[in-house]
């Protein structure tokens, strides 16, 4: 009997072959994870794609000096003066590198999705909550009525909520903090404390009309003669402020005094995100980003509005002009497209009255106001105070 079991066992043994014995024995396993493993390898060699890792690469470079911006701003919150840390042309190339453009587009095409009722609800609480939205201001309260996102970002707000000041001539055009205010000197305009642009960079030539240069010869030489030619009075000189609109921010804006827009200057670019860290790391960082110039005058003079796009707010709408398209897959970098409202039809312009809705953004972004006044005109502001739509900036 013994010997029948043992002819058994080498028959099935013979039938089985090395081969599976090997496959169950120790040096079996051992050959199975090397194949796994080098078969995991080029898997994964074939599966690594330069977009994400590029996104992945600039977004954790962006994040660390993000933590550096968030120290410095607790350092000042002590008394302690830091002086603004400067991004190099390096640091910059590779934050331009991320694909802003592109996520800005897929982001604002997400935005219009509609969402089922049932989930509108979550998703919109969920947004009030991060970024701390008063919905008591909204016209409709009601987060069922918003169909997407971008309805909800566009939302407009009661009338009564936002009284417009009448004693003071220029107001906030948004909701926002002010980064900073002042009088331009050698045509450099600060962004931030202690972080400038150029204003010739920022406006582009002073070809959009012609009575900003009647009178005046250029100097390539003297920076201060572009400033100069902006200044079209005796006595005026030019005021700069800037409005940062955060993403829980009213999206509207409107316009910040009676005037008449006579060109619209659109300049296509980078999308780079416009929050008062990036902005004290990112010199002439407003240049780098694609915005809106629409220029004028008021009583006193020049007038200037900036729309300043930022990362997924590619949209810069401005409610008059239906020809304007922002964030377009291909443009030519260095490069702006004018456009005169000044026709036989409308030889004015487009006349604005203060308070008047002038256009909007998709989120939060920025808006730069530059024009000339008497030298008395006094801002009536802190750097990073809270701002609302309607409330003045200064008085002369």
């Amino acid at each position: 009997m013994a010997a029948l079991v043992r002819g058994v066992f080498i028959a099935r043994l013979t039938r089985t072959g090395k081969s599976s014995f090997l496959q169950h024995s120790g040096f079996g396993v051992r050959r199975s994870h090397q194949r796994l493993f080098s078969k995991g390898f080029l898997g994964l060699q074939a599966r690594v794609r330069p977009l994400p890792l590029l996104i992945a690469t600039g977004g954790g470079y962006f994040g660390y000096n993000q933590y550096g911006q968030y120290k410095d701003r607790q350092l000042e919150k002590l008394g302690i003066e830091v002086q603004p840390r400067i991004a190099n042309e390096f640091q910059v190339s590779i934050y331009k590198s991320i694909p802003t453009r592109l996520l800005s587009r897929a982001w604002g095409r997400l935005n219009q999705v509609d969402l089922p009722t049932w989930l509108r609800k979550p998703v919109f609480r969920l947004y009030i909550w991060t970024f701390g939205v008063n919905m008591k201001e909204a016209a409709i309260e009601d987060l069922q009525h918003y169909r997407n996102l971008g309805e909800f970002f566009r939302r407009k707000l009661k009338p009564q909520v936002r009284p417009v000041c009448n004693s003071h001539c220029v107001i906030s055009p948004a909701d926002g903090k002010i980064l900073h205010f002042g009088r331009v000197k050698n045509c450099e305009v600060e962004q931030v404390k202690g972080v400038t642009y150029s204003l010739e960079t920022f406006l582009g030539p002073h070809n959009w009309t012609e009575n900003l240069t009647a009178n005046r010869s250029l100097d390539e030489d003297d920076p201060g003669t572009y400033q100069d030619a902006l200044v079209t009075k005796e006595g005026n000189e030019l005021f700069h402020c800037v409005v940062y609109l955060a993403p829980g921010d009213y999206h509207c804006f409107h316009s910040p005094t009676d005037w008449r827009v006579a060109h619209r200057r659109h300049f296509p670019g980078s999308l780079m995100s416009v929050n008062p860290g990036v902005a004290r790391w990112i010199k002439e960082l407003f240049c780098h980003n694609e915005r809106v110039v629409l220029s004028g005058e008021w009583t006193h003079g020049f007038f200037s509005l900036t729309a300043v796009g930022a990362t997924n707010v590619g949209s810069i709408r401005i409610y008059f002009d239906k020809e304007l398209r922002t964030n377009n897959p291909r443009y030519n970098k260095g490069t702006f497209n004018d456009f005169s409202y000044v026709t036989n039809n409308r030889q004015e312009g487009v006349s604005m009255r203060k308070g008047e809705h002038l256009g909007e953004f998709n989120l939060g972004s920025t808006i730069v106001l530059l024009f000339e006044a008497p030298r008395d005109f006094t801002f009536n502001l802190k750097a990073g105070q809270k701002i609302h739509f309607g409330e003045p900036l200064g008085t002369m």
